[in-house]
């Protein structure tokens, strides 16, 4: 990886920027570092999350980051730099446009995390509605003129649902046995049953996904001004 990096995303990239924070697209040889560092000592922040926790930077930066997202036009990770506790841009978490669909005008946000320091901040709803502003916007104003963005959760990830409805996503329903998650240490197994037998990855967890929607239509309904609010920092 270089320092000319090419997200590799179906729709324009840009960084996108407010007065507390900035996302710009996660380039592996620039935050690789960062991200590990502010983060091996948390495997909880992995606990809904259908993969890690990892041992070594090498095996997050390189099977996540180089081999899975890199490569895949549908999906581009942004880092997230606070600008309101440190006098200068501080790294502070990551953020996701996940399973981009130019066809159907459609994507999902995900991939959501913030370092522990920056939990219960400002941080999180200004990386969520800085993506729904860039999503829902219509080019003309800036934005992607997307019309469905989607959240999904674990279904047992209380926090994470409520941070969707609180930024203006509907619950639309939960999707049983969405996907299978490895059986690592501190996996919640959201399926009350163990796979079959004969199951051809028994040995990976089952997850019940909880859908959640914001479309264009909801964004031009009040959404836009609801989630302009929660931005602000208090």
């Amino acid at each position: 990886m270089t320092n000319t990096f090419d997200p590799n995303f179906c729709f324009p990239v840009k960084d996108l920027e407010n007065d507390w924070i900035k996302l710009t697209p996660f380039n592996p040889a620039i935050h690789g570092d960062w991200y590990w560092e502010n983060t091996k000592d948390h495997p909880e922040i992995y606990k809904y999350l259908p993969f890690g926790h990892f041992e070594s930077k090498e095996e997050v930066i390189g099977p996540i980051f180089e081999q899975r997202i890199v490569p895949d036009r549908a999906f581009v990770v942004f880092a997230a730099y606070d600008k309101v506790f440190e006098s200068n841009p501080t790294p502070a978490g990551i953020i996701g446009l996940l399973d981009a669909s130019p066809v159907n005008l459609s994507v999902e946000i995900g991939f959501v995390v913030a370092f522990p320091r920056y939990q219960r901040t400002h941080l999180t709803s200004n990386m969520v509605g800085l993506l729904l502003q860039y999503c829902l916007e219509l080019p003309e104003n800036g934005g992607l003129g997307l019309r469905r963005v989607q959240w999904l959760a674990n279904a047992q990830n209380e926090a994470s649902i409520k941070t969707a409805l609180r930024m203006g996503f509907q619950h639309e329903g939960v999707k049983r046995w969405e996907r299978i998650v490895p059986a690592a240490v501190g996996k919640p197994n959201t399926v009350e049953k163990l796979p079959r037998e004969g199951d051809p990855r028994r040995t990976g967890l089952g997850r019940h996904t909880a859908v959640l929607g914001l479309c264009w239509d909801d964004w031009e309904d009040g959404t836009r001004e609801k989630v302009g609010e929660l931005m602000r920092p208090r």
